[in-house]
């Protein structure tokens, strides 16, 4: 049996990341680094709770981020919704 993660093969490019949290090691914010300069990064990404190695992939990729949002995101937002984030003010809205 082959164990995939359902974000397997999906692009991620010009789309919000949605996820619960991150786990790794420090290349993980090389390889987002890497995806910004190959422009198949995100456009934002919002995480439940992120962990350092996201948030400095994040800050040195120039990708705008949410950490800790209000509420429940991987129970609240769905694949092909609509969503706006202004990483500044922590907004993140669902339309």
């Amino acid at each position: 049996m082959v164990l995939t993660h359902e974000l397997y093969n999906e692009c991620i490019s010009d789309k919000i990341l949605v996820i619960p949290s991150g786990k790794g090691s420090t290349v993980g914010s090389y390889v987002i680094y890497q995806m910004a300069k190959n422009k198949t990064a995100p456009k934002a990404i919002i995480c439940q709770d992120a962990e350092p190695i996201i948030a400095i992939g994040a800050i040195i990729s120039k990708i705008p981020m949410v950490d800790q949002p209000d509420v429940d995101i991987t129970n609240t937002i769905k694949t092909n919704d609509q969503v706006y984030v202004n990483a500044d003010e922590s907004i993140i809205i669902l339309e």
